[in-house]
């Protein structure tokens, strides 16, 4: 089902290889970090639709208010990532988590469960290095978002902290 997602999401990106080839770096990232963080079953593969589908909004943000900004991304993408996640036949409870993940991961404040923090993680990770983020930024990143060990590593030994 992850794979048929990640098929629709290339689609739905066409001719945008940035974004495809961020959404596919949060979510080897995030399930990465997931299975080592042992997540159930399910845990794992809510975050992993999530992290394929966390940037939905973006192009919708753009075109409606001319930014790619994390809060109008919030806002725009879970509709997006609903109906599609529906078209796909992913049960509702899970389509429930993802669409909040969705819409909160620009958010780095009261972080409910452990898919979320691994999402936030996962994209920090991909976005520090896509922006060539300082030292000095990835060291703030490193002590004030993440929480999760294996992505505490990560963040240091990529970044050489």
């Amino acid at each position: 089902m992850i794979e048929k997602l990640i098929a629709e999401m290339i689609s739905y990106y066409h001719g945008d290889p940035k974004r495809i080839q961020h959404f596919i770096k949060v979510h080897d990232f995030a399930r990465t970090i997931g299975v080592l963080e042992n997540l159930d079953k399910e845990t794992l593969f809510t975050l992993e639709a999530a992290a394929v589908v966390h940037d939905i909004g973006i192009h919708a943000s753009e075109e409606k208010y001319g930014s790619a900004a994390g809060k109008y991304q919030e806002l725009e993408g879970p509709p997006l990532a609903k109906e599609m996640l529906t078209r796909l036949g992913f049960p509702e409870s899970v389509i429930t988590r993802i669409c909040y993940l969705v819409g909160h991961h620009h958010t780095y404040q009261n972080i409910d469960g452990l898919d979320y923090q691994i999402l936030v993680e996962a994209d920090f990770l991909v976005n520090l290095y896509e922006d060539q983020a300082s030292q000095k930024a990835a060291v703030h990143a490193c002590e004030t978002v993440f929480r999760t060990m294996t992505g505490c590593r990560f963040c240091r030994e990529m970044f050489e902290l």
